[in-house]
């Protein structure tokens, strides 16, 4: 008798949008009800999953099997290869089993997340994965919407960077755009508060921690921040103009 050999499985990195269960678009959420089994990470075993507690508040229930994945919060690079390496290999033997594996993420898995290292490391293993993304709500536009204006207007130019490039940095993309988001903050929230005070600046900034969670947080007069400590997904919009936008008028006869 011959055997048919397994189908291989996908990988999916499924967005889920950076708090607010609501905002799981209807692609994911069909997704995750016929999921197999689900994936997500966690700095060490037993803790708890900022993206897994997004679908912990829905009504939906995880598939039998599912897949913690230890990513620890370290610059050790060859402690974060081994994890990432031993990640890969948890991923593929669901896969080669011929179960999909939909891997859990919070905001989009295309903009600052874990996914898309997740991917790599599974490649790298097995140059033949199959895999796909299904987009969400990234954090910096559900902070837009909690700050009580438009993240950009007419001709306002958008920078999006993490605050970790350091202060000399976001000085010449202040110099250069009108709208500047920061995330990554927490480590640098200081002297960042210190940077946009010299620049005038505290007063056209808006904090946002956690977007969409219990426990989210808008700021808008970031000077309180001061000496404080902050969640690590945490990011500030400047707005680095005068008066209103062009209205997209540049260039037109009236």
């Amino acid at each position: 008798m011959v055997m048919t050999p397994v189908a291989k499985g996908m990988l999916i990195g499924v967005s889920l949008g950076p708090g607010d269960p609501e905002l799981l678009t209807r692609a994911a959420w069909s997704a995750l009800e016929t999921a197999q089994c689900w994936a997500w990470p966690v700095v060490r075993e037993g803790a708890e999953s900022y993206a897994s507690s997004i679908v912990q508040r829905t009504s939906l229930n995880p598939p039998a099997t599912t897949l913690p994945l230890i990513f620890p919060m370290t610059q050790d690079r060859a402690r974060l290869t081994q994890h990432w390496d031993q990640a890969a290999q948890a991923i593929l033997r669901v896969l080669h089993s011929g179960m999909d594996v939909h891997f859990l993420v919070e905001g989009d898995a295309s903009f600052y997340a874990t996914y898309r290292h997740v991917e790599r490391a599974v490649r790298a293993l097995d140059p033949d994965l199959i895999s796909r993304v299904i987009p969400g709500v990234a954090s910096p536009l559900a902070a837009a919407g909690l700050s009580g204006r438009a993240l950009c207007d007419g001709d306002e130019t958008v920078a999006i960077i993490p605050a970790t490039v350091g202060m000399a940095a976001i000085e010449a993309v202040l110099d250069r755009f009108q709208v500047l988001v920061l995330m990554k903050v927490r480590p640098v929230l200081q002297p960042l508060l210190h940077l946009l005070e010299q620049r005038n600046l505290l007063h056209k900034s808006i904090f946002v921690e956690r977007a969409g969670a219990p426990q989210q947080q808008v700021i808008h007069d970031v000077s309180s921040l001061k000496g404080q400590d902050v969640h690590y997904l945490s990011l500030m919009i400047i707005h680095n103009h005068e008066g209103e936008a062009g209205l997209g008028m540049k260039g037109r006869q009236v």
